[in-house]
């Protein structure tokens, strides 16, 4: 059975979905690229334990505190993905890192010399469980806010509301990320 809820944040209206395992969704309902993918039309309405506290989560997460837990997760996807979604939820709270890094890390895990950055910004684009697998934490190697599924700026908002210095940023003036 899948579920579904929501919840209002400051930066709007927020489907989460779930299973019997965990929350399987986050997504912001206007303006996101993949609000719902996957989502079947069929997803119940209802309170569960994991979306208590994913809401926990958000309501401490928009004073603009870490939460310093994770509500119960189910990362569904490959296991390429999945292994993105677990390196994203261990970047702090108020850090960025590039693409290339979670790629180097990823390389480094497989005993490979390399891995596709480009590849990693699949995964990280096409995270289900935004703000909370913190993708928007993830910036391109040159300081651009490029690639959030929830608009670039969401994406620059989560970074302010972090305390990030936002000076070292840019944001592209085109491309599928705004």
């Amino acid at each position: 059975m899948i579920y579904k809820n929501y919840y209002d944040s400051p930066l709007g209206s927020i489907l989460l979905a779930g299973d019997n395992e965990g929350l399987t969704g986050l997504w912001f309902t206007e303006g996101s690229r993949y609000t719902g993918l996957g989502l079947k039309k069929d997803a119940v309405l209802r309170e569960m334990d994991y979306f208590d506290q994913a809401k926990k989560w958000l309501d401490i997460y928009f004073t603009g505190h870490d939460p310093r837990f994770f509500p119960k997760l189910h990362l569904v996807g490959s296991d390429f993905r999945n292994r993105v979604g677990e390196i994203m939820c261990r970047i702090p709270f108020g850090k960025t890192v590039t693409y290339g890094w979670i790629a180097d890390q990823i390389a480094q895990e497989r005993g490979l010399d390399r891995m596709s950055a480009q590849a990693v910004g699949g995964a990280v684009g096409h995270n289900p469980i935004c703000i909370i697998v913190p993708c928007h934490r993830v910036v391109g190697a040159h300081g651009s806010l490029t690639g959030y599924g929830g608009g670039i700026m969401r994406k620059k908002a989560l970074l302010e509301l972090e305390g990030i210095d936002m000076s070292q940023f840019t944001i592209p003036k085109k491309g599928t990320a705004l």
